[in-house]
C-alpha cells in the first residue's frame, strides 16, 4: 500500500508559479514511477508529468513543456511539479500518482497507476 499526500495547491495570477509536492509513504526511487496528472470539472483526467522509477527519465506533456519541471527528493520519497507561466485553462484538480510499471511507454496514461493521492486545487486567475 501506498499513501500519497500532495501539497502545494492554491490561487496564482495568470502567469505565476506554484510548486507542488508528493509526499510518498514508501520508498519509491527503484520502486514507483511517479505521475502527475490534472482534472478539471467536467474533463477526463489528464497526464502532465511523470518520472520513471529509477529517476533518471522524465515526460511531461506537450502542453506544459518548457513551463512544468517533474523532480524527486529521493530522500524525503517525495515527488515536485513546479509549474511556471501557469494559464487560467490549467486550473484544477492535480493529483500525483504512483506506478510499478518497469517500463515508460504507458507512464502518460492514467491506467497504469495503481496509486493515486487525494489531489490538491489549483485556481489560476485572468
Amino acid at each position: 500500500q501506498v499513501l500519497l499526500v500532495e501539497s502545494g495547491g492554491g490561487l496564482v495570477q495568470a502567469g505565476g508559479s506554484l510548486r507542488l509536492s508528493c509526499a510518498a509513504s514508501v520508498r519509491t526511487r527503484n520502486s514507483y514511477a511517479m505521475g502527475w496528472f490534472r482534472q478539471a470539472p467536467g474533463k477526463e483526467r489528464e497526464f502532465v508529468a511523470t518520472i520513471n522509477r529509477s529517476g533518471g527519465i522524465t515526460f511531461v506533456s506537450d502542453s506544459v513543456k518548457g513551463r512544468f519541471t517533474i523532480s524527486s527528493d529521493n530522500a524525503k520519497n517525495t515527488v515536485f511539479l513546479q509549474m511556471n507561466s501557469l494559464k487560467p485553462e490549467e486550473t484544477a484538480v492535480y493529483y500525483c500518482a504512483a506506478s510499478q510499471s518497469y517500463g515508460t511507454g504507458y507512464l502518460h496514461s492514467p491506467g497504469t497507476y495503481g496509486y493515486w493521492g487525494q489531489g490538491t486545487q489549483v485556481t489560476v486567475s485572468s
